[in-house]
């Protein structure tokens, strides 16, 4: 059987300040910090001995929420770029507010692109499948992955078997702090038990 973990990174300066995240480099806040050790707390109890890989988008707010708890499991974490947030273009370092006035097109299918060099969601689709393939297919029976909101809805609709031509339609999406728990059984029958549960950061 194998389980997977995922973490979306916990509060970050961006959430805070107004500005657009996607792939602008920004730190945790200090309530971020303090939520990432206590996802590292309550997964240290609840998973006791068992061995997990860590994996992590390489931009600094993931990053620094996986070393937090990874610290408490005594893991490190394995960066890699295709978990990072879906990449807006133009709009990185600008403000939630430049981005609404300054929209290029509205986003309605999953070809849409915000600005003319972001990426659609069809783009992020395809950035993160050779990763997915990987871990699905690998001998890693136990995985962590930490990453962002975007990207990890992305996930959760692979995961499920689902087509990319699903997110015109539906999606799981989550909140910062969020874990999930997925499975899949020796019969290739995949779960999920908990979806962006909020009570790991309290």
């Amino acid at each position: 059987m194998k389980t997977i973990i995922t973490i979306q990174h916990t509060q970050s300066v961006h959430h805070t300040n107004g500005m657009v995240g996607s792939w602008t480099d920004w730190e945790l806040s200090e309530v971020g910090v303090e939520q990432a050790r206590r996802i590292g707390e309550k997964l240290k109890s609840e998973l006791e001995d068992r061995k997990f890989v860590m994996y992590s988008s390489d931009l600094l707010r993931a990053k620094q929420t996986a070393d937090n708890v990874a610290e408490y499991l005594g893991i490190t974490p394995i960066l890699r770029k295709e978990l990072r947030e879906r990449n807006l273009g133009k709009c990185c370092g600008k403000s939630v507010q430049w981005l609404r006035e300054n929209l290029e097109q509205q986003e309605k299918t999953i070809d849409d692109r915000l600005f003319s060099d972001a990426e659609s969601r069809r783009d992020e689709w395809n950035r993160l499948k050779p990763f997915f393939d990987e871990i699905m297919t690998n001998d890693e029976e136990n995985i962590i992955i930490v990453s962002h909101g975007d990207l990890l809805s992305v996930f959760n609709t692979m995961f499920l078997n689902l087509g990319v031509e699903s997110i015109n339609n539906c999606e799981l999406f989550g909140l910062s702090g969020g874990v999930s728990y997925m499975f899949e059984n020796n019969e290739g029958k995949r779960f999920i038990k908990k979806i962006s549960d909020m009570s790991y950061i309290q």
